[in-house]
């Protein structure tokens, strides 16, 4: 019958070009939901069969149970790609645990008192996690969960708050990822924005040397013209146009290369404060690559300060190599800028915990 089925959604498959593709997001996760899954078919089939038997709960039982099975089944259903949106990575992942969510929560309704127990601790971190200590549903579920241990009844309404508030408590966790999520989306646009305005650039300075040269005219005793990739000597102090003569179309490019292997430099120093994560987004690699095109960026825009005489005793550069330091300088600084959202993609990703973590201390932790 399976096997039937099988074969029956395979052509269905074949014609979803996605479908064959290289797999989107962490395969490991994908296969931690699914072993999830697989866990909870079973405790779902013992816990409806138990709930069928009780003539007390055997009348919305089977509502419960079909309902967690079409969650079940559609949480599968997204992990095999079938209706995965086109080129959004990971996105299926955090489809498939909203439906595993679902699941959960309609279980809480058809488990008996003595499971609804043994759920209670990993639900009650959540709520700790999601919801301040203040906060009327976190206090009214704590006390619900003191009374469930004490009194050993848990009555419809009861069971409807801690229900309601659970499905809650992880419509907020999913809120948070999406934020992450979005986060790296728009990072994304705006390095891809940097990179091809500094190509663009790139690309002007070649086509046109002449227009805004990087090149210094320094007052050294002599005649001379600086630039990133060549010199003049001149008999007379020079003008505009001949400053502008000894410009070469590779300044722009050389400059901009130096700029991005400076910040390559400050973004691999940078590494030993970010802490990897365990959600499907890669937020430390588009916040290291948002660094190349900006610090391409800042090196032009530093030199461009400094011949405009913007910073005093720092405009008459006597040589290449003196332009090419200060290229790396203006390269790195660009850390300057991309600090504030390196913080912003570490509170983002921090936020995915609630505003509450809850740390457990290990075992041998404690004083004999």
């Amino acid at each position: 019958m399976a096997g039937d089925q099988s074969q029956g959604q395979e052509p269905a498959r074949q014609k979803k070009w996605w479908a064959a593709r290289s797999e989107q997001g962490p395969w490991e996760q994908k296969e931690a939901i699914r072993a999830r899954i697989s866990e909870l078919e079973a405790v779902l089939a013992a816990t409806a069969k138990r709930a069928a038997a009780d003539p007390m709960r055997a009348a919305e039982a089977e509502a419960f149970r079909a309902q967690a099975e079409k969650e079940l089944q559609a949480a599968k259903n997204t992990l095999a790609h079938d209706s995965h949106p086109a080129m959004r990575r990971a996105a299926h992942l955090g489809s498939a645990q909203a439906h595993l969510d679902a699941a959960l929560n309609l279980m809480v309704w058809l488990s008996p008192l003595d499971e609804v127990k043994g759920l209670l601790p990993g639900l009650l971190t959540l709520v700790e996690q999601q919801f301040a200590p203040s906060d009327p549903q976190r206090i009214e579920v704590t006390e619900i969960a003191r009374e469930v241990r004490k009194a050993g009844t848990l009555d419809l309404r009861q069971r409807a708050v801690l229900a309601e508030t659970f499905s809650l408590a992880r419509r907020l966790r999913q809120k948070e990822t999406l934020r992450v999520r979005s986060f790296v989306r728009i990072v994304t646009a705006v390095n891809l924005g940097l990179l091809i305005t500094a190509v663009v650039v790139a690309l002007a300075g070649i086509k046109w040397p002449h227009m805004v040269p990087l090149c210094f005219a320094p007052s050294n005793g002599g005649f001379q013209v600086v630039c990133p990739t060549g010199s003049a000597k001149f008999a007379h102090p020079p003008d505009t146009q001949q400053i502008a003569g000894v410009a070469e179309g590779q300044d722009y490019l050389v400059i901009e290369l130096i700029g991005v292997v400076s910040a390559a430099i400050a973004a691999a120093a940078t590494l030993r404060r970010i802490r990897g994560t365990s959600l499907p987004y890669d937020v430390p690699v588009v916040l290291a690559l948002l660094k190349l095109p900006t610090g391409a960026l800042t090196a032009v825009l530093g030199l461009l300060l400094m011949r405009g005489g913007f910073i005093p005793g720092l405009s008459a550069l006597d040589s290449s190599a003196q332009i090419i330091a200060w290229a790396i300088i203006f390269g790195y600084a660009q850390q300057l800028f991309t600090k504030f959202v390196d913080n912003q993609g570490q509170a983002v990703l921090n936020a995915v915990g609630g505003p509450n973590p809850v740390t457990r201390k290990p075992a041998g932790d404690g004083k004999p």
